[in-house]
């Protein structure tokens, strides 16, 4: 993965819950290639069939694109995890523009890190609690990002220090190892050498196997 994506995907990370997620999303997939609308889309399956919850509107930079009279070209990458499916939506304002077999599969690539910020997202807003529980707002920017992380680490039953956990939620979030050093008022090889700790205990090889590891999923498939 480019590198150079890593300030605009911890962006999208810090942006989960609040309403400036889908532009930021829009303007990452905007990185790999052109799209004139992006859309959000959670379904509920049960006996009774699909419930459809539309997330956000259909996100455009065109005011003319995907009018009501013009089919679009379209592509929907989907998740799914128990008894709901994620849907991710892009869409060309001309049928012709259709998605070449290139392009289908780089974003079946990049779905695996698309669709789990998509379903953190979803459950930011709508958190699954007790009817007696009182709703708290979802936490956004870097705690978003914290808590992101702290549950991977949960479902791999794996643990950081803390300083570990800094470091990968500011390498994450798009910082670079000095400026976290300048943050952290810590050296450049004291960061380096706190990332290189927790790669070993995750097993991985460094910054981005961490955005890999972070976003590893499966049950992705694209249509």
């Amino acid at each position: 993965m480019n590198s150079q994506l890593f300030p605009q995907i911890g962006k999208v990370i810090a942006s989960t819950g609040s309403r400036h997620f889908p532009r930021m999303l829009h303007d990452l997939i905007l990185t790999q290639l052109a799209v004139d609308a992006t859309h959000i889309t959670q379904l509920r399956l049960s006996a009774q069939g699909h419930t459809r919850r539309r997330i956000s509107p259909v996100y455009t930079d065109s005011i003319s694109a995907l009018g009501p009279e013009q089919p679009a070209a379209q592509l929907h990458l989907t998740r799914r995890k128990d008894d709901v499916r994620y849907v991710l939506s892009m869409y060309r304002a001309h049928p012709r523009d259709t998605f070449s077999a290139q392009e289908l599969s780089m974003l079946q690539d990049f779905s695996s890190l698309l669709l789990p910020m998509v379903e953190k997202h979803i459950t930011a807003l709508h958190p699954c609690r007790p009817d007696n529980e009182p709703r708290v707002p979802a936490h956004q920017g870097i705690e978003t990002l914290r808590r992101c992380i702290e549950e991977r680490l949960v479902e791999s039953g794996l643990t950081l220090s803390r300083r570990e956990l800094e470091v990968c939620v500011g390498l994450l979030a798009g910082r670079t190892a000095p400026e976290l050093a300048e943050q952290l008022a810590l050296k450049v090889n004291t960061i380096e050498s706190y990332l290189k700790r927790a790669s070993t205990k995750l097993g991985i090889s460094g910054r981005h196997s961490l955005l890999r590891w972070m976003y590893s999923t499966q049950g992705t498939a694209s249509s």
